[in-house]
């Protein structure tokens, strides 16, 4: 598994994705980017814009931006199966 996130310091959004990752038990490389939005090519190279947060996930071809999104991403795709949310209960 590839997880990168783009991220910039102080921001609370990126560390709202960065607490789920780490609920998740996730590993991931972090790009720290430029706090000027003018400076952030990287990240507009990388999903076609400049806002952070920023996930790129290699194992599934997903990038995306936008901490909400990006944590119901993470839940679906590597949180827990067995959640209360997803037990059927007995019929």
């Amino acid at each position: 598994m590839a997880l990168t996130l783009y991220r910039l310091e102080g921001c609370p959004y990126c560390e709202f994705v960065v607490d789920e990752l780490e609920n998740l038990d996730l590993a991931y490389d972090s790009v720290w980017v430029e706090g000027l939005h003018s400076k952030r090519n990287i990240v507009e190279r990388v999903s076609g814009q400049r806002q952070v947060p920023v996930i790129v996930d290699d194992e599934y071809g997903v990038t995306m931006s936008q901490s909400a999104r990006i944590i119901e991403y993470l839940q679906t795709t590597y949180g827990d199966a067995d959640s209360p949310d997803e037990v059927e209960s007995p019929a």
